[in-house]
């Protein structure tokens, strides 16, 4: 999923939205001199580690910390939201660290930066660590969304070097692959203006996803988008030697897969030149993603069935993991349609109990299901840049407690190995 820009921000009522975060959620200061020592995440086979010991991710998506970082009017949002995560106990937050093209543009024109949205990035990050909240960056987007891949297109036609105008060619095209190197290394070697940090070693960045949800459906049998995930995935390897990296697939079985027939939404999911073992299997790719939206994959089932789906789908890839792949196997985004009609406040509950129990049995029993990251949580004020699926978690108390609840459950295994300060206290709590 991904939301659009906003282009207004509305300002009215916005004040009262931040003393209601105040209130709730503390001071929001910060005091970069005081941020907790967060050591580099690794992997060891199916299982992500921290200080040699097994770590488990309880998450959310906030694609929007940069974009709402720029202005000063928006920017406490970000505090807000990641002081809201730690307090809920949670880990990592995916965010895009990409904005091609358009407002507020990150990258204007190829090797072009915008160094305010660049700073904005930066204290994004260095509020991620003040908060001992980890991040998962993705570095583009397949769809059109803050430019993606059809605005790499567009830069390479207009610049008289496209091969192609297909967005397709994003994968193919020398120029453009030229293109997206120079970005990756421009952030990757990035020193961030507030924490005298270079992006490559920062360990407040958990990991860099390639990008969103790539597709190629020019390519069906998948050898080009393999090609360029074997190409970005070492490049980025060559460039930081600490960070962990992903693809940032949908998690779909590619036409030469049996579980094409057994396990994707439908007959359409074969065909969109991805294909999640042989692209997760990419040697410099740490860990595979997934993503979880049966309410969009399917036209005809109704909620019950869907969530019949979700086991079977979360629980056919953690198998992948750990027979297949022998990596870990982290669930990206997941969440449900408020738009659907059959739609009850009450599923969205039972949909993510049902993932976050999966990811719980499979930490229990040490298999390569890593964690779960919803999409998309908000602070208040913020509707115009929801979609169906956004939540403001601590408005519904059964959700609130839900996602507390699950932050625990993982702190608790292996000898409470991940509980310290405030989450050992808010895990001794009653709820």
């Amino acid at each position: 999923m991904v939301a659009g820009n906003g282009l207004l921000y509305p300002i009215l009522g916005f004040a009262s939205c931040i003393v209601f975060i105040y209130m709730s959620f503390g001071d929001l200061r910060v005091n970069y001199h005081k941020e907790p020592d967060l050591p580099f995440v690794t992997r060891n086979g199916t299982q992500f580690m921290v200080n040699n010991k097994v770590w488990y991710v309880n998450g959310w998506n906030s694609y929007w910390l940069m974009d709402h970082a720029v202005h000063d009017y928006s920017r406490p949002r970000v505090g807000a939201m990641l002081q809201a995560g730690a307090k809920m106990g949670l880990t990592v937050c995916r965010t895009w660290a990409f904005n091609d093209g358009g407002y507020n543009a990150l990258q204007i024109s190829p090797g072009q930066y915008d160094e305010r949205v660049f700073k904005a990035l930066d204290y994004a990050i260095a509020e991620a660590r003040q908060h001992g909240i980890r991040l998962l960056l993705s570095l583009v987007n397949n769809l059109q969304a803050y430019g993606g891949k059809t605005q790499y297109v567009k830069w390479a036609w207009q610049e008289g070097v496209g091969l192609s105008s297909s967005n397709d060619s994003f994968f193919f095209d020398p120029s453009i692959r030229k293109f997206f190197k120079n970005y990756v290394v421009t952030v990757l070697t990035r020193k961030n203006t507030i924490t005298g940090i270079e992006y490559r070693n920062d360990p407040t960045i958990f990991a860099w996803e390639l990008i969103n949800e790539p597709r190629c459906m020019s390519d069906p049998s998948g050898d080009t988008l393999q090609d360029w995930i074997d190409e970005m995935s070492a490049y980025v390897k060559s460039i930081d030697k600490y960070h962990l990296v992903t693809v940032g697939l949908e998690g779909f079985y590619g036409p030469k897969n049996s579980k094409r027939l057994t396990v994707n939404p439908e007959a359409w999911a074969s065909a969109l030149g991805s294909d999640f073992i042989r692209n997760s299997g990419t040697e410099n790719i740490d860990f595979a993603s997934v993503h979880i939206y049966p309410d969009h994959w399917f036209h005809d089932r109704d909620f019950e069935d869907n969530l019949k789906f979700v086991s079977k789908w979360m629980l056919s890839h953690i198998e992948d993991g750990d027979i297949e792949l022998r990596k870990p196997v982290m669930f990206t985004e997941f969440g449900l349609s408020n738009l659907n009609e059959d739609f009850e406040p009450s599923q969205r509950d039972r949909l993510y109990k049902t993932i976050l129990d999966i990811i719980v049995k499979s930490a229990k029993r040490n298999k390569s299901g890593a964690g779960a990251l919803v999409w998309q949580y908000f602070v208040g004020g913020m509707e115009e840049y929801n979609d169906d699926f956004g939540v403001v978690p601590w408005e519904k108390t059964s959700t609130y407690k839900l996602i507390i609840e699950e932050s625990c459950r993982l702190a608790r295994i292996n000898g409470m190995t991940q509980e310290k300060g405030k989450l050992k206290q808010l895990c001794s709590q009653k709820q």
